[in-house]
């Protein structure tokens, strides 16, 4: 009886956000004008999210290269959204596979696979309009990203999924409206963040419905699996090599940022919410928490 109501509610969240993605859904091909010119004045990201804010090096460089580096830095979070929105087609396409065709939680997991597509190429453009190169992931992960697409499953893949996405989400929500931002990077934001609050649904009710059906040991596996991803996930989102676009020896920026309160209290919001939620579902706990904390993604 459990497993048919849940399958009921499955059902009723994949009808509505099949209705919602027919309503609104767009085509990064026709709706950004990518020919319109760049703003010298305009920063690409809020200047206090940037990774050196706050810090001597900040302080030293002019403003033109403190908006040089958010174009960079902006890049990168771009870079490794990409490169993990490829990761999460393929886990989507895998997770489908087992489902039935016909019900509207499979063809949601299909539409969400069709809509990453297009936010993958709306990134891609994105980096190349900006004229900065493709940083991506770093070589490391992105060879342990072949790995965690063929095996990742269950809670933890959507729990992953949910840190990439609303981490990105919360950014972007704070830089589509100001005008302060190149009018370019807000409408990229405003596509992915309309389109994103569909795909953060789909996954929070997988997590909420799967967790319960953990053993104890397949939910500490699941825990460390969703901590492990994240914190990669999370420390790869500004490459070192952007601190050479202004002059600074990637380590030295790098180390620098580390340090930066600032920027330690900009990851920490960027997680808060989705760390709430995991806390909330019991993906946060025993060994997995000390993890988090040492990231300076939880409390």
């Amino acid at each position: 009886m459990v497993r048919e109501l849940r399958a009921k509610d499955a059902e009723v969240v994949g009808s509505r956000l099949l209705d919602a993605s027919a309503r609104t859904s767009y085509d990064p091909h026709l709706d950004i004008d990518w020919q319109a010119p760049l703003d010298p004045t305009k920063a690409y990201m809020p200047l206090e999210r940037v990774s050196l804010y706050g810090t001597d090096l900040w302080r030293n460089l002019t403003p033109e290269q403190q908006i040089e580096l958010s174009k960079h830095e902006i890049a990168s979070i771009a870079g490794v959204g990409l490169w993990f929105e490829i990761i999460l087609m393929q886990l989507l396409v895998r997770y489908a596979y087992d489902l039935d065709p016909r019900s509207a939680h499979a063809q949601y997991a299909l539409t969400e696979v069709g809509d990453e597509t297009r936010h993958s190429i709306m990134f891609a453009k994105a980096i190349e309009r900006l004229g900065v190169p493709n940083y991506g992931p770093g070589r490391l992960l992105h060879k342990l990203g072949r790995y965690y697409k063929a095996i990742a499953g269950g809670p933890s893949m959507f729990a992953s999924v949910l840190v990439a996405e609303e981490a990105t989400d919360r950014l972007q929500r704070a830089m589509m409206d100001d005008p302060e931002i190149q009018p370019l990077i807000r409408m990229v934001n405003r596509i992915h963040v309309v389109e994103e609050a569909r795909h953060v649904r789909y996954a929070r009710e997988e997590v909420v419905r799967s967790v319960p059906k953990l053993g104890r040991a397949q939910r500490e596996w699941h825990r460390l699996a969703t901590a492990a991803t994240a914190v990669s996930v999370v420390d790869a989102l500004v490459h070192p090599r952007v601190y050479r676009s202004v002059g600074i020896d990637p380590r030295v920026g790098r180390a620098v940022a580390r340090a930066n309160p600032y920027f330690r209290e900009t990851r920490r919001w960027m997680t808060e919410k989705v760390v709430a939620f995991l806390r909330e579902t019991d993906l946060i706990g025993g060994p997995s928490a000390a993890v988090w904390r040492r990231a300076g993604l939880a409390p």
